[in-house]
């Protein structure tokens, strides 16, 4: 590996945000998926969390739409909606989900500087009663046209980007190496064979 390589490998994860955290729920289409984990790369969040409960796993995440982002991200599978929560939780404080809801609150109404996970649905039906339950809140990304719904990938981008500025203005990509470093040893070691 030229040195090069290795100071970018660096790099990045000292920009990684660990706490802030991605869980797709049934998301049906695996581009969307694979959108959603550019996305994540491209901002820092290194977990997520993508629970299939009402439909099966799936084999392979599209991998055009992925440019590879997947083999940079820890991802966590599981089928199991209580199991996976509880996994999130113990990496996050609050949890946040989008849903059209009587109780939502605007994006820009979020504080994403703390441990935080956000929670997508299903394309078409969105997030479940189910997981909802586990979550903290609601909230929905303000919206000025006659379509009140957003495709899943640019709903996490615009998210994702919105928690990425509050960051950045919390002085929270300033290079200080943030994951404890059993992780950064695990993911050093993996990003250089990758």
């Amino acid at each position: 590996m030229t040195p090069e390589r290795e100071a970018k490998i660096d790099k990045m994860l000292s920009l990684r945000q660990p706490g802030f955290v991605v869980v797709l729920e049934n998301v049906h289409d695996p581009h969307n998926i694979a959108a959603v984990f550019r996305t994540c790369d491209a901002v820092g969040v290194q977990e997520v969390f993508v629970l299939m409960t009402v439909l099966p796993r799936h084999k392979r995440f599209g991998e055009n739409s992925a440019a590879s982002a997947d083999g940079w991200l820890t991802i966590h599978e599981y089928d199991n909606t209580a199991e996976c929560m509880a996994a999130v939780r113990k990496k996050c404080d609050k949890i946040y989900a989008t849903h059209l809801g009587v109780e939502s609150c605007s994006l820009y109404e979020l504080d994403l500087t703390q441990r935080v996970a956000l929670v997508f649905g299903n394309e078409h039906a969105g997030v479940t009663e189910d997981c909802l339950s586990y979550c903290d809140g609601n909230f929905i990304i303000p919206q000025m046209g006659m379509v009140q719904s957003l495709n899943i990938s640019v709903a996490c981008a615009i998210t994702l980007y919105e928690g990425m500025r509050q960051r950045l203005h919390a002085g929270l990509y300033d290079g200080t190496l943030r994951m404890p470093e059993n992780e950064v040893t695990a993911l050093r070691r993996r990003w250089k064979i990758y």
